[in-house]
Formats: C-alpha cells, sequence, structure tokens
C-alpha cells in the first residue's frame, strides 16, 4: 500500500489518479500511523514551505515521515516533497525542513533578466547518473516545473538528475531509499507516468 501524505495540497488529486494509473494501490491520509504501516510514501506538495511544514507538524506527521525514511520505505518527494527533506529553506524563513538531509532550499536566481521566477513550464532532464525510477527514460525527456526555490544538497552526489533555469538546478535527488524531483510527475505526461511507474513496480 502506498500512503499519499495529505498536507492540503493542491496537487494531491492528481498525484492520486497518476499513481493509480501507474498501477498503485494507494491511499491518501493525513494519519502518521497509516504512514507508519504503509509499504511505500509519497509526499506531493504545492505552495509555501513554511506553511506545508506547519501542516506536517500540527498533524504529527513529521515525526511519522523521519521514522518510515529510517527504516527504509521507499519514499518520493513531488516538489515541496523533495524540499521539505533538507535542513532548512529560505522561503517564510529561515524555516526548518526535516533534516533528512544536508543542504538548504534558496531563492532562484537565473542571473538572465530574460528568465523569469517562478521557473515554471517544460525544460530537458540531465541524467547524472543512471538509477532504477529513471528506467525507460531517453536522453531528451522533458518535465514540467513549476518553482521559485531550488534544493542545494551539501553532497551535490545526491543530485541524479540537474535542469537548467540559466544555472543548474536540482530537478531529482537519491539517497538510499528516497527519490525526490522538483518537477512534477504528474503534469509530465509519458516521462512523468514513467517514473510513478518505476517506483509503483519498484521491490
Amino acid at each position: 500500500m502506498i500512503a499519499i501524505v495529505d498536507v492540503c495540497s493542491g496537487n494531491l488529486r492528481s498525484v492520486e489518479r497518476a499513481l493509480a494509473q501507474a498501477g498503485g494501490d494507494v491511499i491518501v491520509t493525513r494519519d502518521p500511523e497509516v504512514v507508519r504501516k504503509a509499504d511505500k510514501i509519497v509526499v506531493p506538495g504545492q505552495g509555501a514551505f513554511g506553511v506545508f511544514m506547519r501542516g506536517l507538524v500540527e498533524r504529527g506527521l513529521g515525526d511519522s515521515l523521519r521514522e518510515a525514511i529510517a527504516s527504509g520505505k521507499p519514499y518520493l518527494g513531488i516538489c515541496l516533497g523533495l524540499q521539505i527533506l533538507f535542513d532548512e529553506s529560505e522561503e517564510q524563513g529561515p524555516c526548518a525542513g526535516l533534516g533528512v538531509i544536508r543542504g538548504v532550499v534558496s531563492r532562484l536566481h537565473p542571473g538572465d533578466p530574460a528568465l523569469k521566477v517562478p521557473h515554471m513550464g517544460w525544460n530537458r532532464l540531465v541524467q547524472r547518473t543512471r538509477d532504477p525510477m529513471l528506467a525507460g527514460l531517453d536522453d531528451d525527456a522533458h518535465a514540467y516545473f513549476v518553482h521559485s526555490y531550488h534544493a542545494v544538497p551539501v553532497d551535490l552526489s545526491l543530485r541524479i538528475v540537474e535542469a537548467a533555469h540559466g544555472i543548474p538546478i536540482t530537478a531529482a535527488i537519491r539517497k538510499d531509499n528516497l527519490f525526490a524531483c522538483q518537477f512534477h510527475p504528474e503534469k509530465s505526461q509519458h516521462v512523468g507516468l514513467r517514473i510513478l511507474r518505476n517506483f509503483v513496480e519498484a521491490a
């Protein structure tokens, strides 16, 4: 069973539908005990970092996520579900994250006035390393992004996929049982569905 963590995120239902289409047995929950008992965890998220973290803390979900991650359960983070893994974010802060990955979430500064923030639209995914979650994607795969902040890990080897928006940005990270992406697989058509299917089918 795959638990989709509900923190009143705007993309919650689209993620639920996409995972079901990919063959997942999913349940949407705000219950920390359901998260602890689930086989896999998905944390989608849109909106502001501080509000999202406050929602996790108020529901007791922060501790259950840390426990589930520490136990080795597969975790898929989407957008804010990636960013909250880090130590802190500049958005609404500094604001503390879950502290599972060393690093910060910083405001995007593309360095080119022609490039807008938020970064919104389709970008090519540059795979820095091969990973089972990326199986089936070709070298010209594109995904859909909507964000104004980006995650910068201390250990850059965790950044397994990059995109470019004036500067290299973290498109996806991998650390042991964690895979998290800044882009939205549920909005990324066949590329996103392939990633979600890889997550569903992984042992």
